[in-house]
């Protein structure tokens, strides 16, 4: 005889808006292009980067909840993962998680724009339930 075992839990609803921000990684990865260029152009690339992504939480409305950069362990163009830079975020909505990674569709940098130079893509989710401080 069979032991019947209890149904699992079903899984958890998708988080709502109501359920508060989405928490966003924006992964961030230097093209191809920027290692061709000069050393001037990547200079004015560098300088256009700071400011573009500077005061997201005043700018958007995002909260930051930390940054990682892997320059020093990642060499070279970063076209998928693993990507050069990320941004760990609580983001308000979808509409806001796409203005953000349109900094890099929007900004200027010399006679292009920076998406020539940087990717971005932002992965969204909820917080993990565990690995907690």
């Amino acid at each position: 005889m069979t032991t019947a075992h209890p149904a699992p839990d079903p899984a958890p609803a998708p988080a709502s808006p109501a359920d508060g921000p989405l928490r966003t990684l924006f992964c961030i990865g230097v093209t191809p292009d920027f290692f061709a260029a000069d050393d001037a152009t990547r200079a004015t690339v560098a300088a256009a980067i700071g400011p573009a992504f500077d005061r997201l939480g005043e700018r958007f409305g995002v909260r930051v909840l930390g940054t990682l950069d892997d320059d020093q362990l990642m060499v070279g163009a970063a076209t998928a993962a693993p990507w050069t830079s990320y941004i760990l975020a609580d983001v308000p909505d979808l509409a806001t998680a796409s203005r953000v990674c349109g900094i890099v569709r929007d900004t200027p940098v010399g006679d292009g724009r920076l998406f020539r130079y940087l990717r971005i893509e932002a992965r969204v989710g909820r917080p993990l339930f565990f690995g907690t401080v």
